[in-house]
Formats: structure tokens, sequence, C-alpha cells
């Protein structure tokens, strides 16, 4: 799977994080209560216990004494019922920001996820983009706890500590002040130096993720061709890139904290020792120690938890990187602007002189004109790479041409909504996939408003009624991932059921009945002959059996359509159509 470098959007991760915040400003208050009360109640607890220090040394042990020495303890007391009650208050409303928050998140990552092109989803692993999702949301979780919990409550009882000490001794209050200047422009300085190495660790985690998706999703091919030695060797390969990535970083958060250390050590000693010699001169008295002491235990633990926090702050943003990558990559397939829904009158289509390739080498399609009358059926065949899946998803806007034009109803489909379009059409794929949900759901799919006898009724028709009455739960049995709990035969007429229900007048249909078995095949070709009625219809065909009734069979190769006719025009003129007829119907496949 090729990847590409990722961009550093950190200003784009702030700016929708910031947008996703600004819809609950009401939650923003007890926030701000919150860290406000907690810091005021923590800056003021020092002061209250150097009081009551300073009673101790300099008080005797008298009833005087001892009334005041209960009044300052009474007020240490409300001071941490304050803390605890602030600290309450500030996590409730920490609590409902971030549940809300990161729910929108979620939806706006998988809002425009979900909108890029057919192109995109099959050129990223499924494992991969849904982990970029969830960690979108999970890194805002990390980043919020980390300024409300870490950043905002250190700034204010740091730069409350300064102004404080500072009111006490001006020179202790300065150094302290400066001290701390340094230390943010060191973490801001080694945070520039070890983002590289963090992303780095982020696209090694996506990768390995992918990785294991990948290997677990085609496990069945695995087994078969005894590649599980293979798969083992490869995974420990693209292991060992996320281990080297991982330790490099860790390495460098070591670094980080050994000179953390070698600054926190300056300080406390400079400090108590510029104490001391105030001490001396008479302008210090020991509850100035404890306060000194107490102001620096509890920064250094706010700092500690702060680099252990940037750890994973810098983590999340890396993770959020990769899914803001996606966010900031334009849609391969836009709708134009002003683009208006499509209206179907008669069911018309027409390709005009499309062409169509994959990359700069042999067009897949070349100069292709294609008219087809409403309600008129054609087939669509040819060998293998001729372009027959192609022109489906063309029609399907799966892709936009470079040159010509396909229109419906002479209504360019690219000026029209992509929901419009695929809304009109009905499409029965090959291999039809199912999500992991009920059978009712899925057949419902065709129209979400359907009633339950609407889904039934084209159950019926599609001849799977049968199949899924005889099952323990019915029509609310679960199919499994992608359907596998059903037989491929079953999952094709559950996906015939969803095109019926859905009764579009545009119809196609890619090869419908090639997963059933012949007494299936009869049934299914009856209930596709109802389908079919009064609507236009595609049918990309691979056993030609299927398709001798169409009103027309457009023969393609390398793109190019050599010969259209009845199945009996085209047998009598030879040519292509003849040759593949001759192989299914003498050899083999006959």
């Amino acid at each position: 799977m090729q990847r590409t470098a990722l961009k550093n959007h950190t200003g784009a991760i702030f700016r929708c994080y910031i947008r996703a915040v600004r819809k609950y400003p009401w939650l923003l208050v007890p926030l701000c209560i919150g860290a406000l009360g907690l810091q005021a109640s923590e800056l003021a607890y020092p002061l209250y216990l150097r009081r009551f220090f300073n009673l101790l040394v300099i008080s005797k042990p008298d009833a005087a004494a001892v009334h005041q020495l209960l009044q300052t303890l009474g007020m240490i007391a409300l001071l941490a019922f304050s803390s605890w009650a602030s600290r309450r208050i500030q996590i409730a409303g920490l609590l409902h920001l971030a549940s809300r928050v990161m729910r929108d998140l979620t939806a706006t990552a998988f809002d425009y996820l979900i909108g890029h092109s057919y192109d995109f989803f099959i050129s990223h692993f499924a494992g991969s983009l849904t982990h970029r999702v969830t960690r979108f949301s999970r890194a805002f979780e990390t980043i919020l706890d980390a300024v409300i919990l870490q950043f905002l409550p250190t700034l204010l009882f740091v730069t409350g500590a300064v102004i404080i000490l500072f009111m006490r001794n001006h020179t202790l209050g300065i150094a302290l002040g400066i001290w701390v200047i340094c230390f943010v422009a060191f973490q801001i300085f080694v945070a520039q130096l070890r983002q590289p190495l963090r992303r780095a660790r982020a696209e090694a985690d996506s990768t390995l993720t992918g990785t294991l998706a990948d290997a677990i999703s085609n496990h069945m091919t695995i087994a078969l061709f005894s590649g599980t030695s293979h798969e083992n060797s490869r995974l420990y390969e693209v292991a060992e890139r996320w281990r080297k990535a991982t330790l490099r970083s860790w390495n460098a958060d070591e670094l980080i904290w050994a000179c953390l250390g070698l600054f926190m050590i300056g300080i406390n000693v400079g400090l108590l020792y510029g104490a001391m010699i105030f001490w001396q001169r008479g302008m210090l008295t020991v509850g100035d120690f404890v306060l000194i002491q107490a102001y620096l235990i509890t920064t250094f633990g706010r700092l500690v938890e702060i680099n252990r926090e940037l750890r994973r702050f810098h983590d999340a943003f890396a993770e959020a990187n990769e899914m803001v990558d996606m966010l900031e990559m334009p849609h391969g397939i836009p709708d134009r602007m002003g683009a208006t829904p499509l209206v179907i009158r008669a069911g018309e289509i027409a390709f005009k002189n499309v062409n169509f390739y994959f990359n700069s080498g042999r067009p897949v399609l070349e100069h292709l004109d294609l008219s087809i009358r409403s309600s008129e059926k054609v087939a669509l065949v040819g060998p293998s790479g001729a372009g027959k899946s192609t022109v489906v998803k063309l029609l399907l806007r799966l892709y936009d041409i470079p040159k010509g034009s396909i229109e419906i109803d002479g209504q360019d489909i690219s000026h029209a909504t992509q929901a419009s379009v695929r809304n009109m059409i009905s499409f029965v794929p090959q291999e039809p996939v199912l999500f992991h949900r009920s059978l009712m759901e899925n057949i419902r799919y065709g129209r979400r408003d359907a009633k339950d006898e609407e889904v039934i009724e084209a159950a019926k028709q599609a001849h799977c009624h049968e199949f899924i009455a005889s099952l323990p739960e019915g029509y609310e049995t679960f199919v499994g991932e992608r359907g596998v709990k059903l037989s491929g035969g079953e999952r094709q007429r559950v996906a015939i059921a969803r095109a019926i229900l859905k009764n579009s007048p545009i119809l196609v249909l890619d090869e419908a009945t090639s997963s059933l078995d012949s007494e299936s095949e009869a049934l299914i070709q009856d209930a596709l002959e109802t389908l079919m009625t009064g609507k236009t219809v595609i049918v990309i065909a691979h056993r030609l059996s299927t398709i001798m009734k169409m009103d027309r069979i457009v023969v393609l190769e390398n793109g190019r359509i050599i010969s259209e006719g009845t199945h009996d025009e085209l047998i009598k003129a030879g040519g292509l159509y003849q040759k593949l007829w001759s192989i299914q119907a003498g050899g083999f496949l006959s």
C-alpha cells in the first residue's frame, strides 16, 4: 500500500477542536469556575500553613495561641473543602463537554471520510481508516484533559506563586519567575524537536494496524496458501519499524526528563539558599521557608505531571494529525458548485465520446459512444479488461471522466448531485457485500422508509424469503461481517431483494446470478424479468447464456465498442461474440 508523508496540521487540529468546543459555551462556565476556585484554594493553603508554623515558633502554648492555631486550622480545612468542591464542579463540566465534543468529532470525521471517492477507499486499509476516526476523538479527550487538568491549573498556580513570593521577597519572586520562563521556553523548544519523532511513531502505528487488519481480513487466503510463516515475517518487519520509531520517541522523552531534573534541583537549592541569606538578615521567617517549600513542591509536582502529560499530549496531536490529513484532503469526486438533483423522465442513457484511464498508461475506455433508449435492456460483453465494469462505475459516478460526457435524459450527470444519480440506479454487484446487521435491515437499505411487509414482499420476489424463514431468528438474523454467515447465493438473493425494494428507473446487474445454483438461478431469472419491466437495464454478462433475451448486446474490446446487435445477429456476423459463445457453449462452461 503506497503511503505518502503526512503534513503537520497542528493549526488545523486546534481550529477543528475549537470549533467543536464553541458549540457548548455554557459548559465552559463550570470549567472556569472550578479552575479558578481550585487554584485560589491551593495558593491560599500555603499562606495559612505559613501562619500556622509561625504561630508555633513565636507563640507560647497558652489559650490565646491555641485559639489562633484553631482558627488557622479551620481556614485550612475550609480551603481543603473549597478545593474539593471546585474539583467536583470542574470534573462535572469536563465530562459533559468531552462526551459531547467527542461524539461530534466522530460524526464529523465519519461524515467527511465517507464522502471520499471510491478510489480513495480501495487505496487505504479499512482498519487503518477506522483507527484514524476513533483516535481523532480520543485525541481530543487527551488534549482537553491536559489543558484543563494540567496546563491551565499549572499556569494559574505558578503565576500566583510567583506573585505571592514576589510580595514576600522581590528577589526570590523574580528568581522563581525567571526560572519558570526558562523552563517553559525549554519545553516549547524540545517539543518542536521531538514532534517529528511522534508523528513517525503514529504513522508506524497506523501501518501496523493496517497490516494486522489486512492479514486478519484475508485469513482464509493465508490458510489456503500456507502463508502463515510469510505473514508472521511480514508483520514482524512492520512491528520492528514501529519498535524503532517508538524507541526513538521514548529516548527523546527520557533525555528531556534528565534535563528537567537538573532544572528542578537548581531552583530548589538556589531558592532555599537565598531564603537562608534573607533569614539571616531577619527578612524571612520559618513560616516563609514552609511557604517557599510548599510552592516549590507543588510546582515541581505540577511540572513533572505536565512533562508526563506532554508525551500523551504530543502523541494525541500526532494521532489527530493523521485524521486531519484526511479532513484537509479534498474529496476526489465532489459535487459541483450549484449541482442540482437528477430528474428522471424516461431513463435514456448516453455515453458521448467518453475517454477514461486510471493512469497515464493504456486508456480503459476510448471514444466510447453508447446510447440506451428508455426501457431498453442492454448487455455488455467482452473479455476481461474490456471496460465493462468501468462503464458501470462511470455511470454511478464512482469516477469522473476527463473527456466526454455521460447523460441521463439529456442531463450531464457531472452537473447533478451524486446522491440523486445513485438514487435513480439500482445496482446488484457480482459479489454483494452486506452489513453486519439483521437481514431485515440489509434488505430495507434499498428503501429505508419501507415497511416490514414491503421488505418481506421484496424478499419473496427475490426468492430469499424461503431460507430466511427457516432461520431461527428469521429476518432478525445478523449476517456477520460482509455477510459471511450466508452462502454466496443467499447474499446474491438478498442483494436482489434490496434492488427490488429500491425500484429505481435504471437497473444495473453485474452478472447478478453468477453465485446461484441452477434451481435458484431459474427462480431469480423470473424475479429479474419482473424487476426489469419498464426499466432501463444494463447487464454486465460473463455467462452469455443469461443475456440471450436482451434487446441489444454490446461487445467491448480494449475500451471500444466493436459490434452490437441481438444474440442471433451477432452469432451470424461472427467475430469476437461468436468466438466467446463458441467457447462457452462448446467447452466445459456449457
